[in-house]
């Protein structure tokens, strides 16, 4: 018999005033934007003052939340129902401009102008690998620290692994902190002439050999990006590692979404893991798009019926009967094949909670159908 793991209530989750913070996580295609929208919706329909950080660039949000865009600045939803005394402000992560207003903020006006301006700088803001997921950290943390909503929801970006959120500002502490960047501003940083011009001599061959390989005005771009950057590496390091704590702290809670295949439950499993080694709060398992059974009538019997009704002849009525029972035995079987792949998981991590969210008919395009995904929320048969 497989494993079958405890429900997660959910809106004893969304009432708790001490849940402060919920991230929605999981591999890319499981649906973290929507399950995020909608856990929002419903949490303010019931009272919270909600902000909710999509980091999905397709903008599905802000067209099932009724608004005509989203940027990096929350902006209330209308059409909610207020009469609990919540309400809703959605925003979506602008890498570029949370990068931008981060050195507007961290560096005097003509060292953020110089930075701006930096081709490298640029790039780096705009593609390098990792920042989106880190500038997704720093948001959260801007969020929390205006103290405007009782409860932000946090859907990460929608990376290959699920770990890359968790991942990034290592990665991007390690690139600002790596012996590339260390021979870059070696010369800015050595103290007294003589120790200088010591130094500029060995400099000057390493980096001919960077110019001939990367191109000159390339390797200039960098090293002059990197001395304005210099003062605020700390800085990143710092506001990162407040970030992970509060991660870690009590009042944010994680929720792992999937869908019923191996491949994302494998995933889920891994980033359940991390968590608990990152003791970090991991309050379920959100499974998503599952496919209850509809009916007490077993895929044997269902078929057996549809083929007593494989006649000469058959009456429209019995072809689409016949046609009825083949797509509910249909049916069963995908609902077997789904609890075979959540009892894996189950018996892999017993005691933690789940949620299923049966699968939409359609796609989710309004507050309507927001509201629609937790209401249909049922204890999959």
């Amino acid at each position: 018999m497989s494993a079958v793991l405890p429900d997660l209530d959910l809106d004893a989750l969304l009432d708790d005033r001490n849940t402060r913070i919920i991230v929605c996580c999981g591999s890319g295609g499981v649906g973290k934007t929507t399950t995020a929208a909608a856990f929002a919706l419903r949490a303010a329909e019931r009272g919270r003052d909600v902000v909710v950080l999509t980091i999905d660039p397709a903008r599905r949000l802000a067209q099932s939340l009724g608004l005509t865009e989203l940027d990096n600045t929350p902006r209330p939803v209308e059409g909610i129902d207020t009469s609990a005394g919540g309400q809703q402000h959605a925003m979506m992560l602008d890498m570029k401009r949370t990068f931008d207003d981060i050195v507007l903020e961290h560096a005097d006006k003509g060292r953020a102008e110089q930075i701006l301006a930096n081709p490298f700088y640029q790039s780096l803001s705009a593609s390098f690998a990792g920042t989106q997921e880190y500038m997704a950290m720093e948001k959260l943390g801007q969020l929390h620290a205006r103290g405007e909503w009782d409860l932000i929801v946090v859907d990460t970006p929608p990376s290959r692994s699920a770990l890359d959120f968790l991942d990034a500002p290592n990665r991007l502490g390690s690139f600002l902190d790596g012996r590339f960047i260390k021979i870059l501003t070696a010369p800015a940083k050595v103290g007294g002439f003589g120790a200088f011009k010591l130094l500029t001599s060995g400099f000057s061959l390493v980096t001919g050999a960077l110019g001939k390989l990367l191109g000159s005005g390339l390797l200039a771009d960098v090293q002059s990006f990197v001395n304005a950057l210099d003062t605020m590496f700390g800085g990143f390091r710092e506001r990162a590692e407040a970030t992970y704590r509060l991660l870690q702290a009590k009042g944010t809670s994680f929720v792992v979404v999937a869908v019923p295949e191996a491949d994302a439950l494998r995933e889920a499993s891994f980033f359940a893991r991390r968590l608990a080694e990152e003791k970090m709060p991991l309050a379920g398992l959100v499974l998503n798009r599952v496919h209850p059974r509809l009916a007490d009538l077993t895929a044997e019997r269902s078929l057996a019926a549809a083929e007593q009704l494989d006649v000469p002849h058959p009456t429209s009525a019995q072809s689409l009967a016949g046609g009825l029972l083949r797509l509910h035995a249909e049916r069963v079987e995908l609902n077997r094949r789904e609890a075979r792949h959540a009892g894996r998981f189950a018996a892999s991590h017993p005691g933690i909670s789940m949620l299923r969210l049966p699968a939409q008919a359609e796609d989710v395009h309004d507050l309507d159908g927001l509201r629609a995904v937790t209401e249909a929320a049922q204890q999959a048969v």
